[in-house]
């Protein structure tokens, strides 16, 4: 089926996509253009990240300042865009980016330490009418801190973060879709890829949700890489799911949702998958974190796939570990 095509004005006054999210990007964060934000982001936009929710685009000003007065010299490459439309003049955008270097200013992380980290980052934009109204911020600060020669469990002391004010819906603030093959929480998906959708929507519900661990030969290449938090890698199908069983072992009573799918081919990468995914449970299991004392916690992370033949060849699943330990610490001082 051919790619669905999105009026101009979606991108607009760039001629593709990918354009649009990488030019732009590079605008606020390579040239410091941090006063045009206003002009990418609407107004009232709610932008969700791993440790809370904000609404208004002052906020993203706000904080993109601070950040890049810290972070002068942090570069991101943009990795792989992989979207879809969301209507005629609406798509989705779920964007890998890999980020080198140091810390020049103070942060709340601490001061510079003369050192440099490498993590990824993985935002999702809902870009309407030209402009981001909702966005969903997945990283891997866990590597960055650990890379700048930050501790992060004392970060996670002394910066707890409390999710429970958020109510049963968490960070993205709704149910979870009935089927996020055909509608996830950025919109209606267009019909090209469902078959795609679905295998990437089975994994999440047969392999990992309902703990399927047997079935990773049928969603896995036999050689698969699996690149993911902490800068790590995995390899092969006996590394994915030694990976996985450690995933969930420290939540054994979570859940998990697939919240937004979306696929995408193009000539020189052929077809990615890309889902945004949560996982609700409580610190119950393997003490991975420290004690475990039953602690809830929420992650919100991005999941991306390039199959060959079938099969996962290669996966970055993206979530951020130091907001699980800022979880668990809010948890524990609430006793």
């Amino acid at each position: 089926m051919q790619e669905p095509r999105l009026d101009p004005r979606a991108h607009a006054p760039y001629d593709r996509v990918e354009d649009y999210i990488l030019e732009w990007t590079d605008r606020i964060w390579a040239d410091a253009a941090i006063g045009a934000i206003p002009r990418m982001y609407s107004s009232d936009v709610i932008v969700r990240s791993a440790t809370g929710v904000s609404v208004g685009v002052e906020p993203v000003v706000r904080g993109s300042l601070a950040k890049k007065a810290a972070f002068v010299d942090r570069i991101g490459v943009g990795e792989d865009v992989v979207w879809e439309p969301r209507g005629p003049s609406s798509f989705v955008s779920h964007h890998r980016v890999l980020h080198s270097g140091g810390q020049q200013g103070p942060w709340s992380y601490g001061p510079p330490l003369g050192r440099a980290a490498v993590s990824r980052n993985l935002p999702v934009c809902l870009v309407e009418d030209g402009l981001v109204s909702e966005e969903w911020v997945v990283r891997d600060e866990w590597a960055v801190v650990e890379g700048l020669g930050h501790d992060p469990a004392g970060i996670a002391v002394a910066a707890p973060a409390d999710l429970a004010p958020l109510g049963d819906d968490g960070l993205f603030g709704r149910p979870a879709p009935d089927d996020p093959t055909r509608r996830g929480d950025s919109g209606e998906r267009p019909a090209a890829h469902l078959a795609e959708a679905t295998f990437a929507v089975g994994l999440w519900r047969d392999l990992i949700d309902r703990r399927r661990f047997d079935l990773v030969p049928d969603f896995y290449a036999r050689d698969a890489i699996l690149h993911t938090s902490r800068n790590r890698t995995v390899t092969r199908r006996e590394g994915i799911r030694a990976d996985l069983l450690a995933f969930l072992a420290p939540f054994p009573d979570a859940r998990v949702e697939v919240r937004d799918v979306a696929a995408h081919a193009s000539p020189h990468r052929g077809l990615r998958i890309s889902v945004l995914w949560r996982l609700v449970g409580t610190y119950s299991g393997m003490p991975l974190y420290g004690a475990p004392g039953g602690e809830p916690v929420e992650i919100m992370g991005v999941s991306q796939y390039e199959l060959e033949r079938g099969r996962i060849r290669r996966e970055y699943r993206i979530y951020d570990e130091l907001a699980i330990l800022a979880q668990i610490e809010a948890g524990r001082a609430r006793g």
